[in-house]
């Protein structure tokens, strides 16, 4: 399944369906080999960094990078489980909180304490040994449209709570959480939020009250969501949709005109925490390289170019958000969490479960 964003998914530009430019030495040759100052990274679909940040860290370090893009993050994580011991790169990036303890237990990285790691938030550092370093975040949350509910003067709904309840019936559109990131990710908000317990009876209420259910991300926000740019045109009429706390401010970035304010809000109470990996692959021909990239990922310079690259949010303490992302995101204080090894053992079975339950 895909993380993106990436948001979701893993990361966010991809799943929001902007276009942006690859970075140096992007290639799609999956023979591509390494040379002592050649460092690959192997990711999913989604990565992408300035061209003069990723241009300065090759001038300083001596490496060139070789970006090495794979499709989807959970494709991209089975081929280099599959090529365990003679991997494709030097370092993967884009293994999240879903699919991290799969990656841990097929020993596919090598373990490395990134340089930086000390400016990282504790909270994010879920691997103490280190074979992972966290990248980046972001919030799958229920996105809603605020001109519908101004004009039909009701309050949009802030939690998990409010979207069973009469006045939000037949307003939600969210993605199949089998073949969907966000999909999975409002799945395991409600994991989070009533329980192993209480999950399933959360979303029956759900079912009843009229969620509609699409097979990804671009579907729902882009067709059925009317609160967005694509929606509008499509004539989607769903005020209430799963995407991500980025959102908002990339509907200001690419609106035509650029609105003043964001189109649409965020409600912070449904809300899931996905975090970004990356690690030194086991059996790297440049570990070195690799080992320098990775330093290179947690760096502020990094950092701080991430957020309109990628749609996601800095995991260092001094890196900064830019205005857009002040000015017209949100700050989602208490995400639904549920332990990655939690996730790897149920992750199957609850996905079976919500299919049944919702689907068929």
């Amino acid at each position: 399944m895909s993380t993106t964003k990436k948001i979701a998914g893993a990361a966010l530009a991809a799943a929001l369906g902007i276009t942006t430019l690859s970075a140096c030495g992007d290639s799609d040759d999956k023979s591509a080999g390494t040379t002592d100052k050649t460092v690959t990274l192997v990711s999913h679909d989604s990565f992408n960094v300035t061209d003069t940040v990723l241009k300065e860290f090759e001038r300083q370090s001596g490496y060139t990078v070789k970006v090495l893009k794979s499709g989807d993050a959970g494709a991209a994580l089975n081929q280099e489980i599959l090529t365990k011991g003679s991997p494709r790169g030097d370092v993967f990036f884009g293994v999240d909180n879903t699919l991290l303890s799969r990656a841990l237990d097929n020993g596919i990285f090598t373990a490395y304490e990134a340089k930086g790691l000390d400016t990282v938030k504790p909270e994010y550092v879920l691997d103490k040994e280190h074979r992972v370093t966290p990248i980046d975040s972001g919030d799958i949350c229920v996105n809603y449209d605020k001109a519908y509910f101004a004009d039909k003067k009701i309050a949009p709904p802030q939690t998990l709570d409010d979207l069973v309840k009469p006045e939000y019936k037949n307003l939600l559109v969210t993605e199949n959480a089998a073949t969907s990131s966000p999909g999975l990710g409002f799945l395991l908000a409600s994991v989070g939020k009533y329980g192993e317990e209480g999950w399933k009876d959360y979303w029956s209420k759900l079912k009843a009250n009229g969620v509609e259910v699409v097979d990804g991300w671009e579907q729902a926000y882009n067709e059925r969501f009317s609160g967005s740019a694509g929606g509008k045109k499509a004539k989607g009429d769903r005020p209430l949709v799963v995407s991500y706390a980025s959102s908002p401010p990339v509907e200001v970035l690419y609106g035509e005109p650029q609105p003043a304010e964001a189109p649409t809000g965020v409600a912070t109470g449904t809300c899931f925490r996905q975090v970004e990996f990356a690690g030194l692959l086991k059996g790297a021909k440049n570990e070195a390289g690799g080992k320098a990239l990775l330093d290179f990922l947690v760096s502020k310079k990094f950092q701080e170019d991430m957020p309109l690259q990628m749609f996601v949010n800095p995991v260092t303490k001094d890196a900064a958000l830019p205005e857009l992302f002040t000015k017209h995101g949100v700050v989602v204080e208490k995400p639904e969490d549920v332990a990655p090894e939690t996730i790897a053992k149920n992750r199957e079975q609850w996905v079976k479960a919500w299919t049944s339950l919702v689907v068929k």
